[in-house]
C-alpha cells in the first residue's frame, strides 16, 4: 500500500514539475528559466547597482535625484517598450537580407502595443513575453547610463521627457540596426556587437557627452565621491548583473552561455587588474574607487565581444578596455573640458569604442576567437564603421531632443537650486538626517 501512494505521489510530482510542463508547451525549460533569472539579476544591475555606483559618486544632496530619475525612467520607458518600441527594434516587415531601404534602420509597428502576442507566442523556445521583459531592461538601462553626465544639475522632469523621447527616436532605431538581423544595417555590414557595444554603451556615452555640453559645467568644482563605499556596492551588483546581461543574450543554456559567462568573468578581472597596475605605478596608490572603474571598463569593453572571443582575448580586451578608460579620464576628459559629471563618456563611450575594435581582432581562430573566414582589416573596418555611424546618429538626434525639451522644461536647474540640491528641489526630501 505505502509503496502505491509512493509510486501516485512520485507521478504527480513528474506531472507537475516545470519539465514536463514546458515540453508539454514545446518550451525550452532551461533556456526559459534562465532568461527570466537574468531579467531579475539585470534589474539588480540597473537598481540598486547603477543607481549606487552613481549615487556614491555625487554629493550626499543628490543621491535620492538618481535613484528616483531611475525609477522614472524604469517606468516611462518600459511602458514605452511594451507600446511601440518593441516593435520599431524587432519588427522585420519588408526586411531582406543584404537590402538597404528604411527597414534596414527601423522596425515598422506590426507589433505595437504587443498586438498578436499571447502567452503562447514563441521565440526560440521561450515565451516572448519574457524576451520582451529581457530586453527592456536594456531599454531602461540605457537612458540612466546616459543621466550620469547630467548629474546634480538636469531637472527631474526635463530627465523624464528626454529618456522618453531619446527611447522611441534613438534607442529602438539603434537597437533595430544592431540585433534586427538579416537585413539590419549592422548585420548587412557583417558587425559583431553581440550584448550592445554600440547601441547600449557608446550611445549612452555619446549622449551623455552631448548632454553634459548642453547643460554646462557645474557651478562648484566637483567634491569627491560622498561615499565610496556606496560605489563598491553598486560595482559589485553590477559585476554581478552583467552576467544576466551578457550570458542572457544568449538565449540559450548551451555551449555559447559557457563561453560567454567565462569571457564575462575574465574580462573583468582583467579591467581590475589593468587599472590597479595603472594606479600603482603612476600614483604609487590603488584606490577603491579605480578598483571599481577599472572593473566596469573590463566589462564595458567585453559586452560586444563576448559570444566571439576566447578566454585570453576576454583578458587581453578587460585589461586594454581598462587602461583606455583610464587615460580618458586622466588625459581626454581634463582636455575636453565638459563636464561628464560621472564619466559616462569616458567609461562606456571608450570601453565600448575599444570593446567593439578588438571584437573584431581576437574574434579570430588564431587568437582564440570562433569566428571563421574573415579578414581582421575587413571586420575591423566594420567594427569602426558602426562606433562613427552610432556616434553620427545618436550625437545629433541626442543634441535635437536636448534643445527640443529645454524648449517645453527648462533642461537645467537654476544656481539656488543647483546650490540647495535635486533632492530637496526636486522630492522635497533628504538622504541623511544630520
Amino acid at each position: 500500500m505505502l509503496s502505491s501512494y509512493l509510486k501516485q505521489l512520485f507521478m504527480l510530482i513528474v506531472l507537475l514539475s516545470p519539465t514536463t510542463l514546458f515540453a508539454a508547451q514545446s518550451i525550452d525549460g532551461p533556456a526559459t528559466v534562465w532568461v527570466m533569472v537574468s531579467i531579475v539579476i539585470v534589474l539588480l544591475m540597473f537598481i540598486p547597482g547603477l543607481a549606487l555606483f552613481y549615487g556614491g559618486m555625487v554629493r550626499a544632496k543628490n543621491i535620492l535625484s538618481v535613484f528616483s530619475q531611475f525609477f522614472a525612467i524604469a517606468s516611462v520607458v518600459g511602458i514605452l517598450w511594451v507600446v511601440i518600441v518593441y516593435s520599431l527594434a524587432t519588427d522585420t516587415t519588408g526586411m531582406q537580407a543584404h537590402v538597404y531601404n528604411l527597414s534596414s534602420f527601423v522596425g515598422g509597428f506590426k507589433s505595437a502595443f504587443l498586438t498578436g502576442i499571447t502567452p503562447q507566442s514563441m521565440a526560440g523556445g521561450i515565451p516572448e513575453y519574457i524576451i520582451i521583459v529581457f530586453f527592456m531592461t536594456f531599454a531602461m538601462i540605457t537612458p540612466a547610463i546616459a543621466m550620469g553626465g547630467m548629474a546634480e544639475r538636469m531637472r527631474f522632469g526635463a530627465m523624464v521627457l528626454f529618456s522618453a523621447l531619446w527611447t522611441v527616436i534613438v534607442y529602438g532605431p539603434m537597437a533595430h540596426m544592431v540585433w534586427g538581423g538579416d537585413g539590419a544595417l549592422f548585420h548587412n555590414w557583417g558587425v559583431l556587437d553581440f550584448a550592445g557595444g554600440t547601441a547600449v554603451h557608446i550611445g549612452a556615452g555619446v549622449t551623455a557627452l552631448v548632454g553634459a555640453m548642453v547643460l554646462g559645467r557645474r557651478q562648484h568644482a566637483p567634491n569627491p565621491p560622498h561615499n565610496v563605499v556606496f560605489v563598491l556596492i553598486g560595482a559589485a551588483l553590477l559585476w554581478v548583473g552583467w552576467f544576466g546581461f551578457n550570458v542572457g543574450s544568449a538565449l540559450a543554456v548551451d555551449a555559447s552561455a559557457a563561453l560567454i559567462f567565462m569571457t564575462t568573468m575574465l574580462a573583468t578581472l582583467g579591467g581590475i587588474l589593468g587599472w590597479m597596475m595603472l594606479e600603482k605605478f603612476s600614483s604609487g596608490h590603488v584606490t577603491a574607487l579605480g578598483l571599481a572603474s577599472g572593473a566596469i571598463g573590463g566589462l564595458v569593453g567585453i559586452t560586444p565581444a563576448a559570444a566571439y572571443v576566447g578566454p585570453f582575448g576576454a583578458i587581453a580586451i578587460g585589461f586594454i578596455a581598462s587602461i583606455a578608460v583610464f587615460y580618458a579620464i586622466t588625459l581626454l576628459k581634463p582636455k575636453l573640458g565638459i563636464d561628464d559629471a560621472l564619466d559616462v563618456f569616458s567609461v562606456h563611450g571608450v570601453g565600448g569604442i575599444v570593446g567593439c575594435i578588438l571584437a573584431g581582432i581576437f574574434c579570430i581562430p588564431a587568437l582564440g576567437g570562433n569566428i571563421e573566414g574573415i579578414h581582421i582589416i575587413t571586420q575591423v573596418l566594420a567594427q569602426i564603421a558602426s562606433i562613427v555611424f552610432t556616434f553620427l546618429y545618436v550625437g545629433i538626434l541626442s543634441w535635437l531632443l536636448f534643445k527640443i525639451v529645454d524648449k517645453i522644461i527648462p533642461l537645467r536647474a537654476d544656481l539656488e537650486q543647483e546650490q540647495i540640491g535635486l533632492d530637496k528641489v526636486d522630492h522635497n526630501e533628504n538622504a541623511y538626517n544630520h
